[in-house]
């Protein structure tokens, strides 16, 4: 049900429990913020699981982005679309050791185009918590530009990037 992709040096895959760890360790940290965090072991594990959980609902989700290297969990890209989003977002996180190795440019990319090609999306959104410095650098390098600033309904300010078009990037 959830697609394998790959790249030069990564696989996008559905995530196995062995996988829990690197999360839960990325989901104590304050690194989590913009996505939730920071959250106990159990809090994690719902949201591990909720993950997972919207490629059943939704027919779409996030991977876990393995190093092919090392086998090793390097974070998770993919998209998420909660009902009081205001439309389906790329994200991405990266565990601890996996930063700043392009690793996310990389899978998001990849991610970006099953999104467009599988899908059949149009231009799709990140939101970024304000403050985020590296997800700008990250989303400005895949081409997208800032649209607008956001708030969620629970208050959350940031900012709203939109992707180039599928036709753009032929």
């Amino acid at each position: 049900m959830i697609p394998t992709l790959e790249t030069k040096r990564l696989i996008l895959r559905a995530p196995k429990t062995e996988d829990f760890e690197a999360y839960a360790e990325f989901m104590a940290g304050d690194r989590s913020k913009g996505v939730g965090g920071p959250m106990d072991r159990a809090a994690a594990w719902g949201g591990f699981v909720g993950d997972a959980g919207q490629w059943v609902l939704l027919g779409y989700g996030f991977w876990i982005v393995e190093e092919k290297s090392s086998g090793k969990p390097a974070g998770q890209v993919g998209f998420w679309h909660p009902d009081h989003w205001p439309e389906v977002e790329l994200g991405w996180t990266m565990f601890e050791g996996f930063e700043g190795l392009g690793y996310a440019h990389e899978a998001a990319q990849e991610a970006r185009k099953f999104g467009y090609e599988v899908k059949g999306w149009g231009p799709i959104i990140s939101l970024i918590v304000t403050g985020n410095a590296r997800s700008v650098t990250l989303a400005e390098k895949l081409g997208a530009t800032f649209e607008r600033d956001w708030q969620s309904p629970a208050g959350h300010k940031a900012m709203l990037y939109r992707h180039p078009a599928p036709e753009a990037l032929q």
